[in-house]
């Protein structure tokens, strides 16, 4: 069950590095003027969202979730780096571009397209990665059976 959970957290976490982060590097990007005197609510919010996915992405890789929570969103920006090394078309494919979609979704492409051709994903990716590789992580907390047994046998002897 633990690991069914971890593949759901994993699911929302891909969803939101990308389409989230992509949405608040264009619009932290795009409010930006050369010299400001004072930072619109905009930013702020592009910041706060920002903030946001990095806790969410320090609790995927720092806690006790199933690894797959950290292997999900790990493959999805490693095989979308790759694709993008073996052929940059068919990776910027990928990027909503359609003027029939929302303004919004269009504007997370481009912050999207702007996050894989800089090479943030692929660095996100190896750190998502990581937590996969230890062992520890895909053991259980404790068993549930181990625990009755050394409480069965304290009750016993007294």
């Amino acid at each position: 069950m633990r690991h069914v959970v971890g593949v759901l957290v994993g699911l929302f976490a891909a969803a939101v590095l990308l389409f989230g982060a992509g949405w608040a590097v264009q619009e932290a990007g795009a409010s930006l003027v050369p010299l400001p005197a004072e930072s619109g609510s905009r930013t702020w919010i592009a910041l706060g969202v920002m903030a946001g996915i990095g806790l969410l992405i320090g609790l995927v890789v720092a806690g006790r979730v199933s690894p797959l929570a950290a292997f999900v969103p790990s493959m999805v920006l490693l095989a979308w780096t790759v694709v993008y090394a073996l052929d940059v078309r068919r990776a910027m494919g990928l990027v909503p571009d359609d003027p029939a979609f929302h303004e919004v979704l269009l504007q997370a492409g481009r912050g999207m397209g702007l996050l894989l051709t800089t090479g943030v994903y692929a660095l996100l990716g190896v750190l998502l990665f990581l937590p996969v590789l230890m062992p520890s992580r895909w053991a259980p907390r404790f068993r549930d059976d181990e625990e009755e047994y050394e409480e069965s046998d304290a009750q016993g002897y007294r």
